[in-house]
């Protein structure tokens, strides 16, 4: 197995399911016959039985063998957001951690969709497919500042001698309006092109 295998199956356990664009696009984009590429490496690995498929979607979605979730779990649209997002957030920089839905604390508390750190900056990240009503959003706000409070996330490895809170990063075409947010810093765009213009023009 090459090392480019491994990484694909790095990445399928990281992100659970990846369709064959989002492979395509983090590992053959440099290819100029990267469709054909890809598709080959992918069928290799399916004959070898490293990953199985869900061939009823266009483009298939790859997830490794056995397989994490249920080939027609709800929750594959979500982890596609996520995946697209993490790539889009690589045309920038490529973040040098990434943790998808992380376990940070006691079951309903905080549970980000993603945690990462790009651009030298710690992210927790919320990928917002549905408009949650008002109360719902502050409640999941008032979620991040009780662990906050609890100075736990001053325990994560990758802190440094100066702890520093992530910022809150909400992927969202519907902007909330936040009551009462501080000492949060919360960002709240439609996707990775407008987050960086909004910290352009900070």
């Amino acid at each position: 197995m090459v090392n480019r295998d491994k990484l694909i199956l790095d990445d399928l356990k990281k992100f659970r399911i990846l369709n064959r664009d989002q492979i395509i696009a983090m590992h053959f984009n440099h290819l100029k016959q990267k469709v054909v590429v890809c598709n080959n490496v992918m069928k290799r690995l399916r004959r070898d039985g490293y990953v199985t498929a869900c061939t009823e979607s266009q483009p298939y979605n790859y997830f490794l063998n056995p397989s994490p979730i249920k080939k027609d779990s709800k929750k594959i649209p979500h982890f596609n957001a996520i995946s697209s997002f993490y790539i889009e957030a690589c045309k920038y920089q490529k973040p040098t951690l990434v943790q998808i839905e992380p376990k940070l604390a006691e079951k309903s508390t905080i549970e980000p969709d993603i945690f990462m750190i790009w651009l030298g900056s710690p992210l927790f990240v919320e990928i917002q497919r549905s408009i949650y009503s008002a109360k719902v959003m502050q409640q999941k706000i008032n979620r991040y500042k009780t662990y906050f409070e609890s100075e736990e996330w001053m325990k994560a490895s990758w802190q440094k001698d100066k702890k520093v809170f992530p910022y809150i990063w909400i992927i969202t075409d519907y902007k909330y309006k936040l009551d009462d947010v501080s000492p949060l810093q919360i960002f709240q765009t439609k996707d990775v092109d407008e987050f960086m213009k909004t910290i352009v023009k900070q």
